[in-house]
């Protein structure tokens, strides 16, 4: 039986405004980040979408976010964390390096200065949501993280992937046998 994943990325944060390199680092939602995560919440009620379990990263901005998105409880899992940038973690965005174009992302450029490898970051978000998925009451869930994290997961299921996955946007998939397929994007309006 197909079960439902939205992902979600968190609200604008200071450092998002910033143009700052934020992976383990943490920086504050913004006034923006905080009303678009309002809006989530009320297109989620107008649809009438309801989530039986809801999953945060651990780091502040997107347990802020989920908050703000519904008033159930939820549980935070170190798995949905940001990808860890190492030495370039609050730095200018202008210090990343190019993408490689042949794996999508940034590869194992950061290992060299304390950070993650793009392999690492996509085993441990992939792991983590398959494990949430994999629950036998979780039928509908929400899952708030980050979005070098959630690029990384996406990379591995979406072919053809030139999704934007900007603040406050949340994917849909659908899961069955340890699978996902993605259905959806859904978009704050300004």
């Amino acid at each position: 039986m197909s079960k439902t994943l939205y992902l979600m990325r968190h609200g604008q944060t200071q450092f998002n405004q910033l143009h700052k390199i934020q992976g383990a680092c943490d920086s504050p939602l913004t006034k923006k980040g905080i009303a678009d995560a309002k809006k989530v919440g009320q297109l989620f009620q107008r649809e009438g979408i309801e989530f039986d379990h809801a999953y945060s990263s651990t780091q502040e901005r997107a347990c802020d976010t989920l908050e703000q998105i519904t008033k159930q409880p939820y549980q935070r899992l170190k798995g949905l964390k940001e990808w860890n940038f190492g030495v370039f973690e609050g730095e200018s965005e202008r210090l990343n390096p190019p993408v490689d174009k042949s794996v999508g992302s940034y590869g194992d450029f950061f290992v060299p200065y304390g950070g993650e490898s793009a392999d690492q970051v996509q085993r441990r978000v992939n792991q983590t949501l398959i494990e949430i998925m994999e629950r036998p009451d979780n039928q509908q869930v929400l899952a708030v993280s980050h979005g070098g994290a959630i690029h990384m997961f996406v990379l591995k299921w979406v072919k053809e992937h030139k999704l934007h996955i900007s603040n406050c946007s949340a994917m849909k998939f659908s899961y069955d046998n340890k699978a996902f397929n993605y259905e959806k994007t859904i978009e704050v309006n300004d």
